[in-house]
């Protein structure tokens, strides 16, 4: 009767030494895996990025401080003076269905300039500046590129609504003044296609192009107080143009993955 009472004993030993060499090579194996392989196999495990219900965030910031010095322009030479330029994009969208979002932008930027310019015959002392915000509500559709959705194509379509304030002093011979202000609106709509790529689990690099688009743009200036012109224009642009692309980093909520390698 003894000895039957040790059996149950006998099996729970016997196990634990069995598991110990088991987790042993379990965790040997974990440590032979690169970080690269712990990283890409994040993807591999149901990453599912445009699924329905996700949400999605992206920013975009650029910075230009930039010295000019007998810098020739369209209408004037900058004869020295300094350009402080920055750009924010905010963008935040809803997956309301498998791979189509529906999302909103905000862009806020201001250019400013201060320095010593030639508009023939005169030398003049110049500050300028301009504060600009745009609203573009949006769809947008993605197309993976590869089998776990790691890389993606997409487009956008979106109408867009913004106001741009600019403000111009000239001095003239130290005590000559001129004040300029110009409110210019714009109204358009316009289609963007973009590549996704996933470098950090939910964190993705975007990059955007502005391809197409209809805008139409009201611009009422004031000099020195008096009403000097309103100019309406209406432009169609098709192009491929560098100078929109737009390179931003995004982040995906809910894309819902399991962590580990899959080992045989």
């Amino acid at each position: 009767m003894k000895g039957n009472n040790n059996i149950p004993l006998f099996l729970v030993v016997l196990s634990l030494i069995y598991s110990i060499p088991t987790q042993a090579q379990k965790q040997k194996d974990d440590d032979n895996f690169t970080p690269y392989d712990l990283l890409t196999s994040y993807y591999d495990n149901d990453f599912k990025p445009f699924k329905k219900g996700n949400w999605y965030v992206g920013l975009s910031f650029s910075l230009e401080d930039k010295q000019r010095l007998n810098t020739q322009g369209l209408f004037q030479k900058v004869l020295d003076g300094n350009n402080l330029d920055y750009n924010i994009l905010f963008k935040g969208g809803y997956y309301s269905g498998n791979y189509g979002m529906v999302g909103l932008d905000f862009n806020y930027y201001q250019s400013k300039f201060v320095g010593m310019v030639f508009q023939d015959p005169d030398t003049l002392q110049s500050n300028s500046i301009t504060r600009g915000f745009n609203f573009r509500p949006n769809l947008r559709s993605s197309i993976p590129l590869t089998a776990n959705e790691r890389f993606s194509f997409f487009y956008a379509v979106g109408l867009s609504f913004g106001v741009e304030n600019t403000n111009v002093r000239t001095i003239k011979f130290e005590d000559q003044m001129s004040k300029q202000f110009a409110t210019v609106y714009n109204l358009g709509i316009g289609l963007s296609p973009g590549i996704t790529f996933f470098a950090m689990e939910n964190f993705a690099f975007e990059v955007q192009l502005d391809v197409l688009g209809y805008n139409v743009t009201i611009q009422e200036a004031k000099k020195n107080g008096e009403e000097l012109s309103r100019d309406v224009r209406h432009n169609v642009n098709f192009s491929i143009d560098i100078l929109t692309l737009k390179l931003g980093l995004a982040y995906y909520f809910g894309s819902g993955t399991k962590r580990g390698i899959k080992t045989n």
